[in-house]
């Protein structure tokens, strides 16, 4: 077990650190960034109003809004000829959010995706198989790097070409893989569809982020490949993966690199703080990073924080899986529902596959969610593929009892053929919003 020192360090003595790297950080935001200039004098803060690391809490927020309006690198806080890397978001919503590194940046950033793979059982002489997508998105290189700075063999194999990866799983034998947990699961199925058991590979561990995924997918996946499955947390405006990682001990919360990132948790309606064990929403400034340091900034992800100490021995902060992101929130007749949620309490239902979509629509003046699930293959085959089968009526009635039990709305269910939900080779997609397009209509 790799455990670094500043990964047991106290409650005092990491307060300490933190709050030197902070007042570094706000003299370097406050004289190079524009942006943070006007927003601190606009709140009559000076670096001497800061003394204390509880103080952070009088700095103003940083919104992902903030980072479109200032594109590409109007938030950079140095001279683009020290910048050696540049990351980018899909931009699918609007503008990409651009970020930006300096040589000691991707440096930290290895050293920190090292020690996430150290927390979820990596260790040198152990190879990866790295399903991230490479490029613009931060997952791959990110992970690139910290198995190299650990000393792990990486397959730099990225996404897609799932026929490709079970080749290379089979035949390189590597120890742990890194993906989306949608993309990996799609990885199994299709060796499973081969004849090939995937729990029969030398697949020991499981890193997965990048989407929100829930406690019973993490059991499909042990069982599915056989093996440990953990959690890594990262965002591209603040750094990228290697931000918060599971440990393989205790797989109770991710571990945050408190030395490098200071971590709130608030409400995202009135904006103040919440107390440990609430769930709110995650907030990191960034205590090192020369190129795009971040104030405040408000990830829109949902989870909460605990500073108990873990079994595994560290004393860093944990937060909790993240249970989704704001704008993933649905409203629906009044009740607040995250497609995380859903997802808990649809894989504990038997004969159906762990996929599904929710299709929002427009009746009337209310808004409609259709739950599309998949039934068992070895059901629906053993119902001669037969999809309006008395038996898959029954499964129907239990989806929807559940929902309206557990996540308090009523759906309407649609039972589909096997492999019918589109597989994603990066992040799944879990809606559909279909409203506007029927205003358009």
């Amino acid at each position: 077990m790799i455990i670094h020192d500043v990964e047991t360090y106290s409650r005092e003595k990491m307060k300490a650190l933190q709050f030197s790297r902070l007042k570094q950080t706000i003299k370097r935001v406050y004289n190079n960034v524009p942006f943070y200039n006007r927003a601190f004098q606009e709140l009559g803060l000076t670096e001497d109003k800061i003394q204390h690391i509880n103080d952070v809490t009088k700095l103003p927020f940083t919104k992902k809004g903030d980072l479109r309006d200032h594109y590409p690198f109007g938030l950079f806080a140095t001279d683009m000829k020290e910048v050696v890397r540049i990351h980018a978001s899909s931009g699918t919503s609007g503008k990409s959010t651009v970020v930006g590194y300096t040589k000691t940046d991707i440096e930290s950033w290895g050293e920190l995706t090292a020690r996430s793979l150290a927390l979820i059982g990596g260790k040198p002489g152990d190879m990866l198989h790295n399903a991230y997508g490479y490029g613009l998105f931060t997952g791959g290189l990110g992970i690139h790097y910290g198995a190299e700075r650990l000393g792990m063999t990486i397959i730099p194999i990225s996404g897609g070409n799932t026929s490709r990866q079970i080749t290379v799983i089979e035949d390189f034998a590597p120890t742990v893989i890194a993906g989306t947990p949608s993309y990996v699961l799609k990885i199994a199925e299709e060796m499973e569809e081969l004849g090939k058991d995937p729990a029969r590979s030398s697949l020991k561990f499981g890193v997965f982020g990048a989407e929100p995924w829930s406690e019973e997918m993490r059991r499909v996946l042990e069982a599915k490949w056989g093996i440990k499955a953990c959690d890594i947390y990262g965002l591209s405006e603040v750094m990228g993966p290697g931000i918060a990682a599971e440990c393989h001990e205790a797989q109770d919360g991710l571990h945050i690199a408190e030395d490098h990132f200071l971590v709130e948790v608030i409400d995202p309606n009135t904006l103040e703080p919440v107390a440990d064990g609430i769930e709110g929403e995650l907030v990191f400034t960034s205590l090192t990073k020369e190129a795009f340091p971040v104030i405040r900034y408000r990830t829109g992800d949902i989870a909460s924080i605990t500073r108990t100490p873990c079994k595994c021995g560290r004393t860093t902060t944990r937060m909790s899986r993240v249970k989704g992101r704001i704008d993933d929130m649905l409203i629906i007749r009044g009740v607040n529902v995250f497609p995380f949620e859903i997802e808990h309490f649809l894989i504990q239902i038997a004969d159906i596959a762990p996929h599904y979509q929710l299709h929002l629509r427009r009746e009337g003046v209310l808004d409609v969610v259709e739950l599309h699930v998949e039934v068992n293959q070895d059901i629906y085959y053993a119902l001669n593929s037969d999809i309006q089968h008395p038996k898959l009526n029954e499964i129907i009635q239990k989806i929807h009892h559940s929902m309206k039990n557990n996540c308090l709305v009523s759906m309407n269910v649609q039972m589909l053929p096997p492999k019918s939900i589109p597989r994603s080779e990066g992040k799944a997609v879990r809606i559909i919003d279909e409203r506007n397009e029927m205003l358009l209509s």
